[in-house]
């Protein structure tokens, strides 16, 4: 199992200069992890420079607080794409899915999907804002929207992934959708237990260090 292709390699600070993006697309490329996540901003650059590699470039879509609206949305993830992105993790509307206005949450998640255009789309439900029972509803919300993934968390709100939120996650959709892990997964114990839960894809800052620690371990 290659576990460097688990990872979506992250830095998605608002301070991040161009020096910081050289440095961790060089690490993704010595690591060989599955992409970078980085802000749009980055995604045309980023591009370029992985253009002969196997490491994707994966951004941002409403983010971090998924309060957009649908048509900004939208443009974003069609911006993104035409700049070379082959992933996507967008930002549900929160207050949407609290209020109960759950066809406006799936219509939002389905027009970022469309702009997609058959590129990997991730829906980021915001764990640490929801009840278990909304953090079900997005989860069938995303299925029904067609999207490929939920994922935990930005990392921004004040929480981050649990195992327990991987495991309702993973047991509301089964085989339908992959689980991401994001916020918080910062060293190889957080890495395996997110992966024992179900998670399929982790986004870490400290891919680095979870990968060095697996080398050490006899299993990897």
């Amino acid at each position: 199992m290659n576990y460097a292709k688990y990872i979506d390699h992250t830095l998605l600070k608002p301070e991040a200069t161009r020096v910081q993006i050289d440095k961790i697309i060089e690490e993704a490329k010595d690591f060989n992890f599955k992409s970078i996540c980085i802000n749009p901003t980055h995604v045309k650059y980023a591009a370029e420079l992985l253009g002969n590699s196997d490491v994707l470039v994966c951004t941002v879509i409403g983010f971090p607080l998924g309060a957009t609206t649908t048509k900004s949305k939208v443009f974003e993830a069609e911006d993104a794409i035409n700049n070379g992105a082959s992933e996507v993790d967008m930002v549900i509307n929160i207050g949407a899915l609290k209020d109960g206005r759950y066809e406006e949450v799936q219509k939002d998640i389905e027009g970022v999907v469309a702009a997609a255009n058959g590129k990997t789309v991730k829906v980021i439900i915001e764990t640490c804002l929801l009840t278990d029972d909304e953090k079900v509803k997005a989860c069938e919300l995303s299925k029904a929207a067609g999207a490929d993934f939920v994922k935990t968390s930005t990392g921004f709100a004040g929480g981050g992934a649990t195992p327990q939120d991987v495991k309702l996650m993973k047991d509301t959709l089964g085989d339908a959708l992959e689980v991401k892990a994001s916020g918080g997964v910062r060293n190889l114990e957080d890495f395996n237990n997110m992966i024992e839960a179900g998670a399929t894809r982790i986004g870490a800052s400290a891919g680095v260090q979870i990968i060095q620690g697996l080398e050490s371990d006899s299993d990897y």
